[in-house]
This record gives structure tokens, C-alpha cells and sequence, in this order.
């Protein structure tokens, strides 16, 4: 089995480097994105009220020498950025799908949502999930970790605590074996010192935890057992923030999954600069996973498109989103109520350095600002946005 497991994903930031001030460029769609995104912040405009004295005065001359008119620039890139709004992440059926981001048929879609731990799908794209169950299509979730390293050990003592209870009350029968482990458990939190790592067992048991929130999200945007998958990927079981390297057993366990459901979307990360690494490794086994299903030749591939999100780091720049999500105020609120399911992670959210913002917190104000470009670009007033990028593969 020969597999490409260092897939090199290149979609590099322009916005902000402004190339367009030193000379004389060859523009690219993206770069005018770009550019035009630049100069109507810079000016304080919206696209179709940038005048020619704006490109002048800001050094983008050249621009209307290549298209004659500020107008003509202004409503090219208009109608490109336009063309990315949609309310139907999964294409609207029975409609002229021209000048939409995804196409109108199949109707309804097999979808899977690729999350690397047990929150990033609701983080990143909750609204949109939420959308896709609404309008009927056929949605998975892939839990591709356990997420175990991130559970505060005070986390297993609470659900440990509600184990022996139960079984006082309930399994009265059975409770020397659980009374036993729970001593265990206790003396084992209780003996840890800074830096040790977490016995198996009580990896196990975070990610048990990790398990139930993560079905309780899926419940709450209605989404069924049946549809819910956890991968548990080998590579993130050290124990550790270190992670094992990634081997082809990673790479078939999201192979198997796409051969069974054969989707029509993929969604996948594109945080691949996240902390430690897991975001990259976890779309690597993916697109190692899809090439994979090339060399196999199998058919489903044909009507399959793959489209990366990104959620609590950073958000894609202007010149590079293909499909923009609008998200009403009620949907930003169930995507809040979604996330807060993962309660493990509230008051306890690791690995985000200096950032003292929740999950949540960061992944509405990065909606919120996604949407505030695009209202000041001369869109409309939209409470939030989740954007996407395509992966061309």
C-alpha cells in the first residue's frame, strides 16, 4: 500500500503583505480580492463606492490601467465575493447552481464532518452543521481523536464520584469491583505529581468523557448514534502533548469510513498551525485516506468535494474563502448551547497560550468579524459567518 501521509497543503495568506505597493505585480483573482479587500478598509468604503482617486491616492494605479474604471474593478470583485454567500452549505436542489459555492445535486448529500478532537465540528462549523441537518442532508461525524490529554483530572474525580454513587444506589451486587477501581483512581489522581503522565486507565476514562459530551452535542443538533464515529486514531494514544507519528493504520481507519459512507462532502481542518500538531496530522490521514480511494479507483470520488474550515485559532483570509456561511443570531446561539455541551472544556481550555477566551468566546467573535467584513465590503448585515475554503483534490 503506497500512501501519501505528508500531504503539503499550501493556501498562504496574502492579505496584508500588500505586494501591489512595491511595483508593478502579475494580479491573480485572489490578489485582487485581496488588494481591494485592503484598500476599502484602508479608505473606510464599501467595494462599490471605491473611486477612482481612491485606487490612485492608495498606490493601486495600475489596477485601473489593467481594467479602465474603479467601477469595473469594484463590481468584478463584487460579484466574486457575492458568489461565496450561501444559506445552503449543501447546495440548494432545484436550483441554477451557476453562481453558487456547491452544486444542487445530489439532493440530499452524504456528508461527513471530520473533527481531529471531540469539539472542533461544533466549534468551527456549528452553524453549518446545524443547517445541513435542517435542510435534510445525510450528516456523520467523525471524532478522529479521543481528545484525552485535554480533561482536567478534577473532571475524572466528579464523573468517578457519580460511578460510586450509582452503584451504591443501583448496582449494589457489582460494587466491590467498582469500589476497588474507584479507590484506585483516587489514590492514583491523588499520588500524581506535575508532569506524570495519566495511567491508561484513566486516559480511558477522560476519554470516555470526551465521548459523552460529543453525543450530547450531536444530540442536541439532532444527529443519531448511528451517525456519530469515533476513530480513535492511534497516533494522538501517547498519553502525552507529544504526539506518535502517523502510520498508514491511522490512514486506513478514515479509509474504511469513507469506503462505507462514500460521501458527496467532506469537511475537514485547516487550523494545520494549531499547537501541537493534531489538526495537521488528522487532514493528513484524510487526504492520505482519499488518495488512497484514487489509487483504488473507486467511483464515489467523482461527486465528492472536500471543504476545510477553521475554528478556535484563525480564521481564512477574504482572498482565499469559497463558501460563506451566513449564521442568524438563533443559529449563533444553538452553535453557543452546542459547544457548551463539551463542559469538560469550559472552565478548563487548554493549549490556548495567552488567549483567556473560552472556546465559545473566540469562535462567535470570529464569526462575528467574518461577518463585519463582509458588511463592510457593501454586504449584507449578517450577525455571523462561518467560511470555508475548497480543497482541490
Amino acid at each position: 500500500m503506497n500512501l501519501n501521509i505528508t500531504t503539503q497543503i499550501k493556501i498562504q495568506p496574502i492579505h496584508g503583505e500588500n505586494p501591489w505597493l512595491k511595483g508593478k505585480i502579475e494580479w491573480t483573482p485572489k490578489l485582487l480580492r485581496s488588494a481591494l479587500a485592503w484598500l476599502s478598509e484602508r479608505v473606510g468604503k464599501s467595494l462599490l463606492k471605491l473611486t477612482d482617486k481612491d485606487y490612485q491616492e492608495n498606490g493601486l494605479q495600475q489596477l485601473l490601467d489593467i481594467y479602465g474604471s474603479a467601477y469595473d474593478v469594484n463590481i468584478r470583485v463584487f460579484n466574486e465575493l457575492q458568489h461565496t454567500i450561501t444559506g445552503w452549505p449543501g447546495g440548494k436542489p432545484n436550483a441554477d447552481d451557476t453562481d453558487r459555492p456547491e452544486r444542487a445535486q445530489p439532493y440530499p448529500k452524504r456528508v461527513i464532518v471530520f473533527s481531529p478532537h471531540p469539539d472542533d465540528d461544533v466549534i468551527s462549523m456549528g452553524g453549518t452543521i446545524s443547517r445541513l441537518v435542517r435542510q435534510k442532508h445525510d450528516i456523520h461525524i467523525a471524532y478522529e481523536t479521543s481528545g484525552n490529554i485535554a480533561v482536567n483530572d478534577d473532571e475524572v474525580m466528579r464523573f468517578m464520584h457519580f460511578v460510586n454513587g450509582f452503584k451504591d444506589y443501583f448496582l449494589k451486587d457489582a460494587s466491590a469491583e467498582i469500589a476497588r477501581k474507584y479507590q484506585e483512581v483516587k489514590s492514583t489522581l491523588r499520588d500524581k505529581k506535575s508532569g506524570d503522565a495519566d495511567t491508561r486507565d484513566i486516559l480511558n476514562i477522560k476519554g470516555l468523557i470526551r465521548r459523552g459530551e460529543a453525543r450530547m452535542a450531536c444530540a442536541y443538533n439532532n444527529i443519531g448514534k448511528d451517525h456519530i464515529h469515533f476513530l480513535d486514531l492511534p497516533f494522538y494514544e501517547s498519553g502525552k502533548v507529544e504526539k506518535l507519528p502517523m502510520t498508514e493504520t491511522d490512514v486506513r481507519i478514515v479509509y474504511d469510513l469513507l469506503s462505507e459512507i462514500k460521501p458527496h462532502q467532506i469537511y475537514v481542518a485547516g487550523d494545520l498551525a494549531d499547537p501541537h500538531g493534531t489538526h495537521r496530522k488528522c487532514t493528513d490521514a484524510v487526504l492520505a485516506a482519499i488518495d488512497l480511494a484514487k489509487q483504488q479507483s473507486e467511483t464515489w470520488l467523482n461527486d465528492c468535494r472536500i471543504w476545510m474550515y477553521r475554528g478556535a485559532w484563525a480564521e481564512w483570509d477574504i482572498e482565499n474563502i469559497d463558501m460563506a456561511v451566513p449564521i442568524s443570531p438563533e443559529e449563533l446561539r444553538m452553535k453557543r448551547n452546542a459547544i457548551l455541551r463539551h463542559s469538560s472544556q469550559m472552565e478548563f481550555a487548554p493549549f490556548l497560550g495567552n488567549d483567556s477566551r473560552l472556546f465559545w468566546q473566540r469562535s462567535e467573535e470570529r464569526n462575528k468579524a467574518t461577518a463585519g467584513l463582509y458588511h463592510r465590503l457593501g454586504f449584507a448585515d449578517y450577525e455571523a459567518i462561518e467560511a470555508f475554503v475548497e480543497y482541490n483534490f
